[in-house]
């Protein structure tokens, strides 16, 4: 079909070459605010919503300026992906040539269409937008997810979340939503084997070329399926089949070790972890953003006081013996303050890491309900892919999911390994002025 616009602006009845798949016609005609589509690849997603961005700024008749931008993961992800279609169809309508250098068209409107990457979050802050797509939201960093209200807000805009299923992250999250609230959200999936894009035979053939785990991800659209380049794929099926990821009882003569990956202005991540033996229980998980230590201090008294246990150590990076420059005084002093005397892992390279809790996961049990959300960040991390090599790089890619997988990560080399040097704990009588008395 041909998508001609028709409101009164001065781009009135000028005809957009663009051809739309049946599968995305009710896409377009929407009426609702948010959107979100689940598409195979080839579905044809990126066509779709970049040419949807620009029939939006084409019908664009406010009193101010229109401003539409798609957001990608990376920078060159959307310059590869977007910036061709955007120039091709949007050819007829614009007021000027494409600028190159910042990934924009301006439509004769005065409506701008701009391309960002989610790499630099930062640029993103203070820019007001009418019109938004968001591409592999899942892949993006967590910073991401905080300004994208703001930014639709003043204008009312709308947005459209697109995607191919990587695990259950926020892509999964925004998914599972949206199909709760139907009167506010347009929904779409497009698996390949019903969707009507691909034939049968090439179907086949992806199939044919692809592991399992890989085609149903791809090309079926399975939350379930591993995720590619996955750090611990391997060894957390082994625990499913093994039957030592589900609900588990916490035995309440054992002390419960904590180790954290304390953030500043991103998430801080902390697992509840219990040792019986050589066994390793994953009991609880908790991870947020944007609060104090102060915050932190009462979810370990609250847990203790929900579950019963008691404390033994707490397991942080090296890092938090640096001072800061604006106090003056160090995460580690500031934690003192607070009651928690911080167990200091000493630094060591992330591979090394990465193998001890690969060793360590070999006799873990995790807990699947109080621990879900870092356990689906174990299995989302994963490696970082070179595009040009066309190949997995040896390092993480650093994501949502890093700050349960490093917080993991200084346990595993803090209280496992036996070169680690360790101060004992000191058993606090009466918190510091201030702090809430959580241990035992």
């Amino acid at each position: 079909m041909s998508a001609i616009v028709s409101n009164p602006n001065p781009l009135s009845q000028i005809e957009l070459d663009y051809h739309c798949r049946w599968q995305f016609k009710d896409y377009h005609d929407r009426k609702k605010r948010w959107a979100v589509l689940v598409c195979h690849r080839g579905a044809g997603k990126t066509v779709a919503t970049v040419c949807d961005l620009i029939l939006h700024a084409a019908r664009h008749n406010k009193t101010w300026d229109g401003r539409y931008a798609m957001i990608a993961p990376f920078y060159n992800q959307v310059k590869d992906n977007a910036w061709t279609y955007l120039k091709q169809y949007a050819q007829p309508l614009l007021a000027e040539e494409p600028r190159e250098a910042e990934l924009s068209v301006l439509l004769r409107n005065r409506a701008r269409i701009r391309l960002y990457g989610s790499d630099n979050p930062d640029r993103l802050r203070g820019i007001h937008l009418d019109g938004l797509v968001l591409d592999e939201f899942g892949s993006m960093l967590p910073s991401v997810g905080k300004v994208i209200k703001p930014m639709l807000s003043a204008r009312h805009g709308c947005c459209t979340y697109i995607g191919t299923p990587n695990g259950k992250n926020a892509f999964y999250d925004t998914w599972r939503d949206a199909l709760k609230d139907q009167n506010e959200w347009f929904t779409l999936m497009l698996k390949a084997s019903t969707a009507g894009v691909l034939s049968a035979e090439e179907i086949e053939v992806q199939r044919r070329q692809m592991p399992d785990d890989e085609f149903d991800q791809e090309f079926e659209c399975s939350w379930e399926a591993a995720t590619k380049g996955a750090f611990y794929g391997d060894e957390l099926r082994i625990m499913q089949a093994e039957d030592r990821i589900r609900p588990l009882e916490i035995d309440k003569a054992v002390r419960v070790q904590t180790t954290w990956d304390l953030g500043v202005s991103d998430s801080t991540a902390i697992w509840f972890i219990q040792a019986v033996g050589r066994e390793r229980r994953l009991v609880d998980y908790y991870e947020t953003s944007g609060v104090g230590l102060d915050h932190y201090v009462q979810v370990l008294y609250d847990k203790r006081q929900q579950h019963g246990w008691t404390y033994g150590e707490h397991f942080f990076p090296h890092d938090i013996q640096v001072r800061e420059f604006t106090s003056g005084q160090s995460r580690l002093a500031a934690l003192a303050k607070h009651g928690i005397e911080a167990t200091v892992v000493p630094n060591y390279s992330e591979l090394d890491g990465i193998n001890a809790v690969r060793k360590m996961l070999g006799r873990t049990w995790i807990d699947s309900e109080r621990c879900e959300r870092g356990l689906e960040a174990l299995r989302q991390y994963r490696r970082e892919y070179d595009d040009k090599l066309k190949d997995w790089k040896k390092n993480a890619l650093h994501d949502f999911s890093s700050h349960a997988a490093d917080s993991l990560r200084y346990f595993a080399i803090g209280f496992d390994d036996t070169s680690t040097t360790r101060t004992p704990r000191r058993r606090i009588q009466e918190p510091p002025s201030g702090a809430t008395h959580w241990s035992a």
